[in-house]
């Protein structure tokens, strides 16, 4: 049995950490793979501390039965530059390797519902750590709208 919820990302931080920490490197492994090579996690915990106190970064936690954390996601809300529409763009979402059996798939509705009931007209997301989310995605409904590249010097 898994909960989903908001909570402050300032508050979650430390607990959440372990989990950023292993979602940046399975990312990054799986970049490496294709030739990509990104640096070591280095995250700009100040950015995204502003982001979560002034409401522009959503932060979702699944908890498992003993409410530890196993998944969690950071959502930007913004405003379209070019027709001012409120949109949100997937900064991470991650549940953890033995935690993935459907819930991956449960956090993103859970997402998408309470995205709709803030006013969101658009939601950005990348499959980046598994290809093969792209598949989920396209099952819930999401559009093939732009094919993302990586250009390194």
């Amino acid at each position: 049995m898994y909960s989903i919820s908001i909570e402050h990302g300032s508050v979650t931080l430390t607990e959440l950490f372990p989990l950023y920490t292993t979602h940046y490197r399975e990312m990054q492994a799986r970049l490496k793979r294709d030739g990509i090579d990104i640096p070591g996690f280095n995250p700009r915990i100040d950015e995204y501390v502003k982001g979560w106190n002034a409401g522009h970064i959503v932060n979702y936690v699944v908890r498992d039965q003993d409410g530890a954390a196993v998944g969690y996601s950071n959502i930007y809300l913004t405003n379209d530059m070019h027709n001012g529409q409120l949109i949100a763009q997937e900064d991470t979402i991650f549940v953890l390797r033995e935690h993935r059996n459907g819930i991956g798939r449960k956090l993103a509705s859970f997402i998408l519902a309470d995205l709709q009931a803030r006013g969101v007209k658009r939601v950005h997301v990348s499959a980046v750590t598994d290809l093969r989310v792209a598949k989920i995605w396209e099952r819930m409904g999401f559009k093939h709208a732009a094919h993302s590249m990586i250009y390194t010097f």
